[in-house]
């Protein structure tokens, strides 16, 4: 009889107890989230502020790398004008005593020519 007068106060004693033990869980379950939470959110603040700075980096690179190409084109391009500009001198002077050579050439076979009709 003792025995059935007992096993409702365990059964209750042990109920509150896995109750309190599941309470406990409950409340650390809870922290680590909120631990977890507070962890991710700086990490995310720190890779965001990281990105950003190296975006701002990398404008500022390609900025000057578009500088330095449009400069270093200019110049190549000066420099070409110049050596067509060169190139076309020296062309026209070549054509030019050509010309008068083959006007030369020309005149003196029409005299010969002349003479030899004579």
């Amino acid at each position: 009889m003792r025995l059935n007068l007992l096993s409702p106060l365990l059964l209750i004693a042990f109920s509150f107890g896995t109750l309190a033990f599941a309470q406990d869980v409950k409340s650390d379950v809870d922290k680590a989230a909120k631990d977890t939470a507070h962890g991710t959110k700086k990490v995310a603040k720190k890779s965001a502020h990281a990105t950003k700075k190296a975006a701002e980096k990398t404008a500022d690179t390609t900025a000057d790398v578009a500088k330095k190409t449009g400069h270093a084109t200019k110049e190549g391009a000066d420099k070409t004008v110049d050596a067509t500009d060169d190139a076309a001198k020296k062309t026209g002077h070549t054509v030019k005593t050509g010309v008068k050579k083959t006007v030369h050439a020309t005149k003196k076979g029409a005299e010969k020519t002349e003479d030899a009709v004579k």
